[in-house]
């Protein structure tokens, strides 16, 4: 995984956070086009894994508003 890029992702998720939360039995991410790219890219990154960075955690505060709950993108490996 290209680490600089993911770290670049990162860094623009913490200028803009996203806002993750659940209502109504569903869970709701809202965020600006911008936030949303960059967690696309974060998506990217992680699809075309391979190597042990199989996850990344979005932390209230920091990549995710402060109230929100915690996000992790995790790369589910098929046998």
């Amino acid at each position: 995984m290209n680490y600089d890029l993911a770290m670049m992702a990162l860094e623009g998720l913490a200028r803009d956070p996203i806002n993750v939360r659940i209502e109504n039995n569903e869970i709701v991410i809202e965020a600006a086009a911008a936030s949303f790219k960059e967690l696309a890219r974060l998506c990217l990154l992680l699809g075309g894994a391979h190597s042990t960075d199989d996850a990344f955690e979005l932390a209230p505060g920091a990549h995710t508003d402060a109230e929100s709950m915690g996000l992790r993108l995790k790369l589910r490996y098929e046998a």
